[in-house]
């Protein structure tokens, strides 16, 4: 059963649906524009979250507001995934198709090195002894980006969205189950800081449990002061040094971070990435996210397939969607990285004619035997390393039909395990791969100073033939964000599902010569078949948390996934 929020309480629905008044032209910029929708919707991993930012709608905030404040919400209330402590990416568009993409992602401190993740001998560190402790640290992007995006799009006051999540943090939250399984699995890091073993652990060093009310006090001040100072409050001044300290303290060696390095973080905004599939336009994140590329071309690759006809209960098209995924991701580790560091060729990872010819190579009756990069590049090497966990995707459609799809994420649960000012710091430096080159050539994801490490994070939009916002998607999972939100896709677009049956699909991730299909799921059961067809089967518990909003036949209509606590909010 999905779950709803409306007007503040917690009660049962199949679905949460806004209602819509006649629809009307926006004008060529993201900006207020004549009601649309009776009512706006935000789709959010966390019930407290998503109703934190109807409140800004119905206060007679943007999109844009309420994409904010609840990403302030989700710093309380989901401490394990996301907040200010880390970065991510935003989509924001108009019902008429115009797409800002904004890049929050963290970045290395300045003296970091490509060698930051090798030993002595040059082997890769464990990913445990990587990730706890400053090494990991990137610089937050957070607050930088919302504060650009404010100035851009924000029609309350920037105070005004603190609001929801400093009363969360100074009054308290329920602790839930998700919350508590997470601080108990991930005590290694959650517990690190004795800042944060005060706040959710227990005198006997066990997580608090289920139920407690927990209160944050550090916490609230530090967004009361946010608030009143703006981005300033961050990257300059008394908590930008803490944080510099702080990490600096717990990095053993290879570029420690400074004060300088905080106040030079700049959140930026990039070139939208979109593509046609079938008879949709898509938009998505581009570089340095893989999100755009991977989406984009699992689904391109796949238009010479009837996948309406196959449907979602047939093994022959998990098979295609597996061998497309495979393809997808070649391409991904090899060429995708930081834009202002190594040049990605996204418009020729994208070229229709180039995808078409990939999608040539799937065969619908057994597997590919070897899947490599379709593009040339003798001058690089194929990049791996472990991707973020602890990650949040929320979805916001205002009432004059303006969209805010933002991904944000402190990496992997409790992120580094520093707590700054009541927050968690990110890990979000072991996103970039731990070996710098293989056989004399370079991996573009690669460790650099002021290098933003390459992400799977993909808030993604969807525009329908007539060129009207259809639906908008993102997820949280590390590695397997791309194929949670391919497969939502598919579900709505081929399959024609409605919002919450297609974020219930299971899910397959194929990035390489094995195929995961999800612990649980009816995909078990069609092992046997992805077997005769060649593939090497694994059942696999994965991280998986989408969220949508979708227009249906002008009223609103959003869901979490079933898998989360996930909720959809009207205003």
């Amino acid at each position: 059963m999905s779950r709803s929020l409306t007007l503040g309480l917690l009660a049962p629905f199949a679905l949460t649906v806004a209602g819509c008044a006649a629809t009307s032209t926006l004008p060529a910029k993201i900006a207020p524009a004549p009601a649309v929708f009776d009512a706006g919707m935000v789709s959010a991993a966390d019930p407290r979250a998503a109703e934190a930012g109807a409140q800004i709608l119905r206060q007679g905030g943007s999109a844009t507001d309420a994409a904010i404040a609840t990403m302030l919400a989700l710093t309380v209330v989901e401490p394990q995934s996301s907040g200010i402590g880390g970065g991510g990416f935003l989509l924001l568009a108009d019902e008429a198709g115009n797409v800002e993409s904004w890049d929050g992602r963290e970045t290395a401190p300045q003296a970091a090195t490509p060698s930051r993740f090798v030993d002595a001998s040059g082997q890769p560190l464990p990913f445990r002894t990587a990730v706890v402790g400053g090494r990991s640290v990137g610089v937050p992007g957070a607050i930088a980006l919302a504060a650009k995006a404010h100035a851009a799009h924000g029609t309350l006051s920037w105070a005004a969205l603190f609001q929801p999540a400093i009363k969360l943090a100074r009054d308290g939250f329920v602790l839930s189950r998700r919350g508590h399984d997470s601080l108990a699995r991930s005590a290694e890091t959650g517990a690190h800081d004795p800042e944060a073993r005060a706040i959710y652990y227990g005198a006997d060093g066990q997580a608090l449990p289920i139920g407690t009310t927990i209160r944050n006090p550090e916490l609230a001040s530090t967004m009361e002061m946010l608030a009143a100072k703006g981005p300033d409050g961050f990257y300059k001044g008394e908590l930008a040094r803490e944080i510099a300290t702080k990490v600096a303290a717990e990095t053993p060696a290879d570029g420690k971070m400074t004060e300088a390095d905080v106040a030079g973080f700049d959140a930026k905004q990039r070139p939208g990435v979109c593509a046609k599939y079938r008879v949709y336009k898509i938009c998505s994140m581009g570089p340095p996210s893989s999100g755009a590329t991977t989406v984009l071309a699992t689904l391109v690759q796949l238009e010479g397939f009837d996948l309406s006809a196959l449907g979602p209960d047939s093994p022959a098209a998990w098979h295609l969607i597996a061998e497309s995924q495979r393809l997808a991701y070649a391409d991904r580790e090899l060429f995708l990285g930081d834009p202002d560091f190594v040049p990605v060729p996204v418009d020729a990872l994208l070229d229709p004619a180039y995808l078409r010819r990939r999608g040539a190579l799937i065969l619908a009756d057994r597997t590919m035997t070897k899947v490599v990069a379709g593009l040339p590049a003798p001058q690089l090497a194929r990049g791996e390393g472990p991707e973020e966990h602890g990650t949040s995707h929320f979805v916001v459609i205002d009432r004059q039909g303006n969209a805010a799809s933002w991904t944000n994420t402190i990496e992997s649960a409790f992120g580094s395990g520093i707590m700054v000012g009541g927050f968690y710091l990110n890990n979000e430096l072991t996103d970039f791969s731990f070996v710098p080159e293989k056989d004399g050539a370079i991996v573009a994801n690669r460790v650099q100073g002021g290098k933003r490490p390459r992400s799977s994070m993909a808030p993604t939009l969807v525009y329908g033939p007539d060129g009207k916002l259809l639906f908008v998607v993102g997820a949280a999972g590390g590695a397997t964000i791309p194929v949670q939100v391919t497969r939502a896709l598919i579900g709505v677009l081929d399959w024609k599902l409605p919002v919450d049956k297609a974020l219930a699909l299971p899910v397959l991730y194929s990035p390489a010569d094995t195929v995961n299909v999800e612990k649980g799921s009816k995909l078990e059961a069609m092992i046997p078949a992805l077997t005769a067809l060649g593939h090497a089967v694994k059942v696999a518990e994965m991280p998986l948390k989408t969220n949508a909003v979708m227009v249906v036949d002008g009223h609103l209509v959003g869901d979490g996934d079933p898998r989360s606590e996930g909720v959809a909010v009207a205003q």
